[in-house]
C-alpha cells in the first residue's frame, strides 16, 4: 500500500467560536486522484487551507510527508479569488510559482523563464506567454494558475473547484488535464461541488460536510443514503451504459400542481399548453383585460 503523503489526525478548526471542522481523519496516498465533495459551507475550502498550511488546526495534526520526507505542495485557487484586473501576464504569473521557495526576484533568468515555457506548452497555451491574465477564456485561466503551481515540481497538487463557473467542453478538458498529471505521479486532490464530474473522472471521494460522511470509490459512496447525510436531502442515483448519474428526486423540486386549485380564468401558458385560437375585437367574448398595461399614447399626461 502506498504511504501516505499527508494526513490529518483529529482535526477540528474554529473560526471564533464557530466549529467548521470537527475531529477530521484524513490520508492523502502516493499517486492519489481524490475529490473532495460537499454541499456549500461545508468546510471544504477550509480543509483545503490546513493541508496546504496557511490555516493551523484548533485541535488535532496535520502531517506531511512520508518517513521523514517532506513533500512539495502546489495550490491553485479559486478563479474567483483572483483580481484580474493586476497588471499581470501569463508568464509573469507563471514565475511567481518559484516564490515559495524563494527563487523569484523581480527579473528572472533565462533558465526560469525557459522552464515557464516549458510547462505553459505542456499545458497547451505556450503562444498565450505575454497576454494579459485578464484576456483569457476560463479554461486557460485554469491552465495558467495550475502551471504557476506546476513550476514547484509538486508531489501534491491542491485545488479549490477547478470546474467552477466552466463551460462544460472546459470542465472536460481541466479534469483530463489533471487525469494526465496524475499519471506524471503528481497526487492531486481537489473540492468540487460537481458530483456527475468527479463520478466519471475521479476514482476516490471524500464526502465531506464539516466532518468525513465517508470515502470511498465513487459506486461506494455515491448512494442515496450517504448523499441524504452529505446534503440533508433526498437524491437520485442512476447507473447506466457504465457511468454513474447522480440527481435530484424528481419530487423534492416540483410541487403539486393541479388546475382546479388555480383562479377561474388563470392563463393557459401558465401551465405550458398553447392557448386556443381566439377573437381579439374589442367587445368579443375573448377581449382581453391588460390592467396596467397600457400603450405610452394612451397613458394620461
Amino acid at each position: 500500500m502506498h504511504h501516505a503523503i499527508l494526513e490529518l489526525r483529529g482535526v477540528s478548526f474554529t473560526y471564533g467560536e464557530e466549529a467548521v471542522l470537527r475531529d477530521v481523519d484524513l490520508a492523502v496516498r502516493e499517486g492519489a486522484f481524490l475529490g473532495i465533495v460537499g454541499p456549500s459551507g461545508a468546510g471544504k475550502s477550509t480543509l483545503l487551507g490546513l493541508m496546504e498550511g496557511s490555516l493551523r488546526p484548533s485541535a488535532g495534526i496535520v502531517a506531511r510527508g512520508s518517513d521523514g520526507q517532506r513533500i512539495r505542495l502546489g495550490v491553485v485557487p479559486q478563479l474567483e479569488t483572483i483580481d484580474w484586473n493586476f497588471p499581470i501576464t501569463v508568464e509573469e504569473v507563471v514565475l511567481l510559482g518559484l516564490a515559495a521557495d524563494r527563487r523569484w526576484v523581480p527579473w528572472s533568468s533565462a533558465s526560469m523563464r525557459k522552464e515557464a515555457a516549458t510547462i505553459l506548452g505542456q499545458l497547451g497555451i505556450g503562444e498565450l506567454a505575454s497576454r494579459h491574465i485578464r484576456n483569457l477564456s476560463g479554461g486557460q485561466q485554469q491552465r495558467v494558475f495550475i502551471a504557476r503551481a506546476l513550476m514547484r515540481h509538486p508531489d501534491l497538487l491542491l485545488l479549490d473547484e477547478p470546474t467552477s463557473g466552466v463551460d462544460v467542453k472546459t470542465r472536460h478538458d481541466v479534469l483530463h488535464l489533471l487525469h494526465e498529471l496524475n499519471h506524471q505521479g503528481i497526487a492531486i486532490v481537489l473540492t468540487t461541488h460537481d458530483l456527475n464530474a468527479v463520478a466519471a473522472h475521479l476514482p476516490s471521494l471524500v464526502c465531506f460536510n464539516k466532518r468525513v460522511v465517508a470515502t470511498g470509490t465513487p459506486e461506494e459512496v455515491l448512494r442515496p443514503d450517504v448523499l441524504r447525510d452529505l446534503y440533508g436531502a433526498d437524491m437520485v442515483v442512476v447507473h447506466q451504459d457504465g457511468l454513474l448519474l447522480v440527481g435530484d428526486v424528481p419530487s423534492a423540486s416540483m410541487d403539486e400542481h393541479p388546475r382546479e386549485a388555480h383562479p377561474p380564468g388563470t392563463r393557459p401558458a401558465h401551465f405550458g399548453e398553447e392557448p386556443t385560437p381566439h377573437d381579439h375585437t374589442v367587445g368579443s367574448d375573448s377581449d382581453h383585460v391588460h390592467g396596467p398595461l397600457v400603450a405610452d399614447a394612451e397613458r394620461p399626461s
